[in-house]
């Protein structure tokens, strides 16, 4: 049974119920089946498995770091918009300053509005005014320059730096000519020439503050889109690595688990004398070698377990027919044994009736060996049928005292029937059940000294009859507790005094068991021994 040229096994008999089997069930899973026949050891498989596990993982780590990078790159980007805009508000803001001082209503009226109670004279707060502009048009230049502003301006914000510094530079050289000449002799269309001039610097101004704002907000946008895109990439690829490694723990486990569930149900299957099916295990490693093991155990088990049958039948045929042929001349030599015993033929003398009592005792001894030994082939052979019917338990444990009182008396032993209230009427084989008394009762008086005691007790409990048999002899070691009920066992007392064949018990249990009761044993060594056996209780009354 191989696959591939590797050892696999196929399922030849019923090793599972029909519709039990799912095409798409974990073990049935053809990417399941397809895993374990990778010619490779379950110690390499699993290896792989922790690995690619592991690479899953570093793969998630990789991609986390990549995407923080990336968010410190977006950062720091707009950190550096933030500060060209804050500097480009600045110089806006200078601008503007010089603008509301050179606008177009800054005439005489104002001076005078603007020095009233303040000044000794207009000409002197116009020349304050002038002297403010001059002052703060000359900042404007040298704060577009890069050592100032702290940082390089890009290529394209440059050339409204140049433009902002040549504006600025012009309007300088305007402003130093207006305070060059007496406030009321300044001609007002150089007021008005300077006055636009600080208009177009202010608008340069704006415009750069204006440009760098929009690309802030816009590198704003792209960051809080870039950092949505790369939240969902991160938790796509981490829930796409999980699936991924789920999936791969799945399929191993059940290329590994599923060839073990169904090794151990075959194995389950052996156990309880199933051999009738194989294990259907088609992975190429320590499995599948393991599979076609479990296989040829089953073949060769069910292999032994016909030939054990096969002479199991022999044995039962030979005990039943040498039993039969024994029991014929053993009846005779009985027969004509009490036929001299009771001087039919003629007298005896005493030596001679010794000697015949001697042949009566080892004959019926010995028939009673045989019929055991035939009733427990019967038994194996499946040849006994019980005859059930109603009858009086109390009639046959009375009888089975009355048969062994006279050993229990000759023996020293007290034998007591006690009446608790049990069931009076069973349904069963009465003649398989008096047996059954008889045996325990024999046993007991048998293994009882001289001064103990066998007390009989029948109650009902739990729809059955309980029956125990108690003795006050010398008890049962725990090791003989179980065996003592198969065939040709004998505690180390019967042995020693050489008394039956250890089929008594044997045979009481399986006479009880095919009632559909139990027996069992429960004994302290030294203190005595109480075997008790049950019997269901049947439609008639208790």
């Amino acid at each position: 049974m191989a696959s591939q040229g590797h050892p696999s096994a196929h399922v030849e008999g019923a090793a599972e119920p029909p519709g039990k089997r799912r095409l798409l069930s974990p073990a049935d899973n053809p990417v399941v089946r397809a895993v374990g026949r990778v010619p490779a050891g379950v110690h390499t498989k699993l290896l792989v498995a922790f690995v690619g596990t592991a690479l899953l993982v570093v793969a998630v780590a990789m991609l986390g770091l990549r995407l923080l990078g990336q968010s410190n790159e977006r950062m720091a980007t707009l950190g550096q918009f933030e500060e060209r805009a804050s500097a480009y508000g600045k110089l806006r803001s200078d601008a503007l300053h010089v603008r509301l001082l050179l606008q177009e209503n800054v005439n005489d009226d104002f001076y005078k509005v603007l020095t009233e109670g303040r000044l000794p004279n207009p000409g002197s707060g116009a020349r304050r005014v002038d002297l403010a502009i001059v002052n703060a048009v000359a900042e404007i230049p040298p704060s577009t320059r890069p050592d100032i502003l702290s940082f390089a301006p890009p290529p394209e914000d440059e050339r409204y730096l140049r433009e902002i510094r040549a504006k600025g530079a012009e309007l300088s050289k305007v402003m130093k000519e207006i305070i060059t000449v007496a406030p009321e002799r300044v001609p007002r269309s150089l007021r008005i020439r300077a006055e636009r001039m600080a208009v177009a610097l202010n608008q340069l101004a704006t415009e750069l503050e204006n440009r760098t704002s929009a690309r802030t907000n816009s590198v704003i946008a792209q960051n809080a889109s870039a950092y949505t895109g790369s939240r969902n990439l991160f938790i796509g690829a981490a829930t796409g690595a999980m699936v991924l490694a789920l999936l791969l723990g799945f399929v191993l486990s059940w290329s590994l688990i599923g060839p073990i569930q169904q090794i151990d149900a075959r194995l389950a299957a052996i156990a309880s004398g199933n051999f009738s099916g194989h294990v259907d295990v088609t992975n190429r490693d320590e499995l599948g070698a393991l599979a076609v093991n479990v296989n040829r155990m089953n073949d060769e088990l069910r292999r032994v377990y016909k030939e054990l049958e096969t002479t199991s039948e022999h044995k039962s045929e030979f005990l039943a027919s040498m039993s039969h042929e024994l029991r014929t001349p053993l009846n005779a030599i009985i027969g004509f044994s009490q036929v001299l015993r009771e001087r039919i033929s003629g007298d005896i003398n005493a030596k001679q009736e010794e000697y015949l009592d001697d042949i009566l005792s080892s004959s019926n001894h010995l028939l009673a060996l045989i019929n055991e030994v035939l009733d427990l082939a019967k038994v194996e052979a499946g040849q006994v049928e019980l005859h059930v019917a109603p009858f009086s338990l109390q009639d046959a444990l009375e009888r089975g005292i009355s048969t062994v009182r006279e050993q229990a008396t000759s023996g020293g032993v007290q034998l007591t029937l006690h009446a608790n209230g049990g069931p009076t009427i069973v349904t069963g084989d009465e003649r398989r059940i008096r047996q059954v008394i008889f045996n325990l009762l024999a046993n007991a008086v048998k293994f009882t000294p001289s001064g103990g005691r066998v007390d009989v007790t029948a109650t009902h409990a739990d729809g059955e009859a309980r029956i125990s048999v108690a003795d006050t002899g010398g008890g049962i070691a725990a090791d003989d507790l179980e065996r003592i009920f198969e065939e040709f066992q004998q505690t180390e007392l019967g042995a020693r005094l050489h008394e039956g064949t250890g089929l008594g018990l044997a045979l009481s249990k399986r006479f009880v068991e095919m009632h559909g009761g139990r027996i069992w044993c429960d004994s302290v060594v030294g203190t005595g021994s109480t075997f008790v056996f049950t019997l269901p209780l049947g439609e008639v009354d208790r």
